[in-house]
């Protein structure tokens, strides 16, 4: 169970765009099973799925692609006429310029650009003209491009570097999951650089695969996890697999043929740890299983790992801001 839950930070700033065109929400919420409560508490997470539903359902709302963010709007199926114009493409390179041409044909849709530096590639995105105070569609774009085009190619394009136009946010720790790259706050332009390789490469999708793919894009892509190339991401591929009993420090750096204190050193350098690591990823197993209510609690703080259900509500209280029985409500 790989699949990262959501911060409520980005169900409640999805909800602003929403908010600024008048639209009674409510409702919506009520039918995702999406509580206030849930929306109100910083530390709350929700289950990828019921993101991905949220956006559709409020693309639908207003309909607008954009949410709601951008100068104007962008009609729903316009992503998807976007992927079919540069389904059949050569390769990555003739892809991405169809792709963003593709857009510019519409006056007011933000304009990414790509630029070469040296052996780097830089896609750009001016945000300047974006009604977008919690950088939402900011990151979306960003993030949706990247995940396209390493689909398009079927492999995962290496960021080497992203920068954003504004101050760290507070969610800014969510950066390090949404982009897995050394990150530049305050800079000139919002953008992601990667190797200049990745766009010779040939498109490895059809027009077969494209249906599949929209079906759920691209909400799919906001939040389907990132298999990044970080230690982070290699760790919790590892402790999702092998978690009978949860190995400990010392049985995972033996497994990677490093010390304890080089995997410690490490994950300091990714301003984590592995104890932070593996409450992540047991606090995402739990709200999966808790969601689905096909679980009763002890058997879900068993396999967690917790010899008591009262060791379980306190940290997933602690994870969370709220008890598992919150969460597992189904007026939540």
């Amino acid at each position: 169970m790989r699949e990262r839950t959501i911060a409520s930070h980005f169900a409640r700033a999805v909800l602003g765009g929403a908010q600024r065109r008048g639209y009674d929400y409510s409702g919506l919420l009520q039918q995702l099973g999406i509580s206030p409560e849930l929306l109100d508490e910083p530390r709350a997470r929700i289950p990828p799925e019921q993101f991905t539903r949220l956006i559709q359902g409020l693309w639908l709302a207003l309909d607008d692609e954009y949410l709601g963010f951008g100068q104007g709007v962008s009609k729903p199926g316009s992503f998807a006429m976007m992927c079919h114009a540069v389904i059949h493409c050569r390769n990555l390179d003739k892809a991405l310029h169809r792709g963003l041409m593709f857009y510019s044909l519409f006056p007011d849709a933000p304009r990414l650009t790509l630029a070469r530096e040296d052996e780097m590639i830089r896609l750009s995105l001016d945000d300047s003209h974006l009604w977008d105070p919690e950088h939402f569609l900011t990151e979306s774009l960003l993030v949706i491009w990247h995940r396209f085009a390493s689909w398009l190619i079927g492999q995962r394009i290496r960021l080497e570097h992203a920068t954003f136009s504004y101050p760290r946010p507070e969610h800014g720790a969510e950066y390090e999951l949404l982009f897995s790259c050394p990150l530049e706050f305050s800079a000139q332009q919002s953008s992601l650089l990667f190797h200049s390789r990745y766009l010779d490469m040939p498109l490895l999708q059809d027009e077969r695969t494209l249906k599949q793919f929209l079906e759920r894009s691209p909400a799919d892509l906001l939040s389907r996890p990132d298999d990044g190339h970080s230690l982070s991401s290699q760790l919790r591929r590892l402790l999702s697999r092998d978690r009978s009993p949860w190995p400990d420090l010392e049985a995972v750096a033996a497994h990677l043929h490093i010390s304890p204190q080089t995997l410690r050193r490490h994950l300091r350098e990714e301003n984590t740890s592995f104890q932070e690591l593996k409450d992540q990823l047991r606090r995402d197993i739990a709200i999966y299983h808790l969601g689905r209510n096909d679980l009763p609690l002890q058997q879900i703080a068993e396999q967690l790992g917790f010899s008591e259900p009262s060791a379980f509500h306190r940290a997933f209280k602690k994870w969370t801001g709220l008890t598992p029985g919150a969460y597992r409500a189904r007026d939540l």
